[in-house]
């Protein structure tokens, strides 16, 4: 295992640690919790809470800021978060007008969620949740009850905190969130595994010709593997995936997102997203946001993902409204 830190055992802390030295104009920890939160926080609004096991950097610490997340919960990597910490970012952010808990679909971080989101309840703090699902690759794992969410998440997290930041109600904002979700689809790949800095060794092999089409960012199985093909030819299959689960037609506006697996070089997503936006305009799609770099990764995995989102008015003037974030900024 080749990888620059000191002790496995430590790594959320120490990353944690080194993040808020690095951004304290945006960030602070909650003592003795691995929860983020915003550094300045408004008085009244609905509070936006994520997160879940760490390895996915930027996701989601970096998307805590203005027009985003009010806190993010970090588990230890590829670990859902435990109800006490989730608990915890609940009762930081929580100013009176509600929380809304954005939740990738995989079983612990739905469960453990979910069992926060009683919890808060009984305290007296008004909680709604929303499960992110898009990706079209796998319906049912050993790790999912249904598709699991993936580099989708990022396009909940903007819109949703658009919303919130208009002052609109915990209804609102929970409805818009549901809203991205039902019009994102997404799908990814991998050529590399990664390694868990706990474990000391890959998660799982690939042979140098060989690529896993619909892999996890977790390294769950994908749908097959195969020998490497051209990027257009990979891009073709997973888009053709993506449109069969969420049908385009011509004049629709969509977002794209070529979210790189964190060992992808950009040159290879550029190039990747030159098929993508080729593809969807050859259909009469209009591309009206393209996003392409890491949102979403897999510690050291090769590899990216293709997020669409279907857009109407409403999800346009929340793409387009302010986010002063770590990793995500409009301004």
């Amino acid at each position: 295992m080749k990888k620059v830190i000191n002790n496995p055992n430590y790594v959320v802390e120490e990353m944690i640690n080194g993040l808020i030295k690095a951004y304290p104009e945006y960030l602070k920890r909650v003592d003795n919790y691995n929860v983020i939160v915003r550094k300045s926080a408004p008085n009244k609004k609905v509070a936006l809470v994520s997160g879940g096991g760490s390895g996915h950097e930027p996701a989601h610490a970096g998307y805590v800021g203005y027009g985003m997340l009010d806190a993010a919960v970090l588990g230890e990597v590829f670990t859902s978060p435990t109800p006490d910490q989730i608990y915890e970012a609940i009762k930081a952010v929580d100013a009176g007008d509600g929380v809304l808990l954005i939740i990738k679909n995989y079983t612990g971080d739905v469960m453990n969620f979910e069992i926060t989101k009683e919890m808060a309840e009984m305290e007296g703090i008004k909680v709604e949740s929303v499960i992110v699902n898009d990706d079209v690759a796998v319906e049912n794992s050993l790790y999912t009850a249904g598709r699991r969410g993936i580099a989708g998440t990022v396009f909940v997290h903007k819109i949703a905190g658009a919303m919130a930041e208009e002052g609109a109600s915990l209804e609102e904002v929970k409805r818009v969130a549901q809203k991205v979700i039902n019009n994102v689809r997404s799908m990814g790949m991998a050529l590399t595994p990664c390694t868990v800095p706990a474990a000391g060794k890959p998660n799982f092999t690939l042979q140098e010709d060989e690529m896993e089409i619909g892999m996890g960012i977790h390294g769950e199985p994908g749908t097959h593997r195969e020998k490497i093909k051209p990027a257009d030819e990979i891009v073709e299959h997973m888009l053709n995936k993506i449109f069969d689960d969420m049908p385009l037609s011509e004049n629709d506006d969509v977002a794209v997102m070529v979210n790189g697996l964190s060992g992808t070089p950009l040159m290879e997503l550029y190039i990747v997203n030159n098929k993508v936006n080729d593809v969807l305009k050859s259909k009469g799609v209009n591309v009206y946001r393209t996003y392409v770099g890491e949102y979403m990764t897999s510690l050291e995995m090769a590899g990216f993902s293709i997020s669409i989102l279907k857009l109407d008015e409403e999800l346009k003037r929340l793409l387009d409204a302010k986010a002063n974030t770590v990793a995500f900024k409009v301004l």
